[in-house]
């Protein structure tokens, strides 16, 4: 078992494809599919299948990828904490992203990086705040964006900003940026939400047992975009973060107001491993998506934001800045 079959096999995994793989890695076909060969046999099982869509990782293979994965993210890591750090940053950043924040943050984080760090590429995960957390404790991303989230024994956390939540309608509802909206006149409204146990549907409950009221909720989903997708179609409001729906409001898509009576927020942060010192990469990265997050909140692309004051610990602070 060596590095280059570890590398073919996680490229057929993400590509799906020998070709595609064989392509990226810059080798010939064959040379990839007897790699992979090879690992079957020392291993004693398949780890692909082949099907209509492309090739698939078994179950033996899918658990096999996750391992191979983290250990080629460990030694790009090792290479980078040894490597001399004069000359330009090099090296692979894997970023989480929480989805209400991809519309007022990939476009300048991807434009920037690419801009003042060329050799730096960028790895963007998107999921809910929970599995960006595991993601991160796994060593699968190397800093995340998360939210109500404290330091904990494995990871570093430095509060970015707060931000309100939102009632979002159809653009011909009441709703106004400028008149903010109580939880009590929504209640007889049709809702759309995010399922039980959601930390956006968390946060909403929570706001919703402080004014002792319960939502009519009509329809739960798991995706934001579900949730938008039914708004325009009619299926009632939603609530959302502001992040995620501020391009949408400015393109007249939806109208939305900021909640209050009671007052419904999240703070978010940005995490990162205690264990081991960030890449060049890492770091590079991290003080960028810091510095775009202040300026989308001064330029007023982020509604109802509010930078929270520098109180990281020493080594976030060494990190971020």
């Amino acid at each position: 078992m060596d590095l280059k079959q570890l590398k073919a096999l996680v490229t057929i995994a993400e590509v799906g494809s020998v070709t595609k793989a064989s392509q990226l890695l810059h080798l010939v076909q064959p040379a990839v599919t007897r790699q992979i060969k090879l690992l079957e046999q020392e291993l004693g099982v398949p780890l692909f299948e082949r099907t209509r869509e492309g090739m698939r990782p078994t179950e033996a293979g899918a658990t096999f990828v996750e391992r191979a994965r983290r250990a080629l993210n460990e030694l790009d890591r090792a290479r980078a904490e040894i490597r001399p750090e004069s000359g330009p940053v090099t090296g692979i950043a894997t970023i989480g992203l929480l989805e209400s924040t991809l519309d007022v943050l990939t476009e300048p984080l991807v434009e920037r990086v690419s801009r003042r760090h060329p050799g730096v590429r960028l790895r963007l995960l998107t999921a809910y705040s929970g599995h960006l957390q595991q993601w991160l404790d796994d060593g699968d991303v190397d800093l995340s964006l998360l939210y109500n989230l404290r330091s904990t024994p494995s990871l570093h956390v430095q509060p970015l900003l707060r931000e309100q939540l939102w009632a979002v309608g159809l653009p011909d509802s009441v709703l106004a940026a400028d008149r903010p909206v109580s939880l009590a006149d929504m209640i007889d409204r049709p809702m759309v939400m995010p399922g039980a146990g959601h930390g956006l549907r968390v946060l909403v409950d929570q706001a919703c047992a402080r004014a002792k009221i319960s939502p009519n909720i009509s329809i739960e989903t798991n995706s934001m975009s579900l949730q938008k997708m039914l708004v325009l179609a009619g299926h009632g409001w939603t609530i959302l973060p502001a992040s995620g729906i501020a391009v949408d409001v400015a393109a007249g898509v939806f109208s939305a107001a900021p909640l209050t009576d009671p007052e419904a927020t999240r703070d978010i942060v940005v995490g990162f491993q205690r264990a081991g010192r960030p890449s060049p990469a890492v770091e590079v990265v991290a003080r960028e998506l810091v510095h775009i997050v202040r300026s989308v909140v001064a330029d007023g692309g982020w509604p109802s934001a509010r930078i929270f004051d520098d109180s990281a610990t020493p080594r976030a602070r060494d990190t971020l800045r």
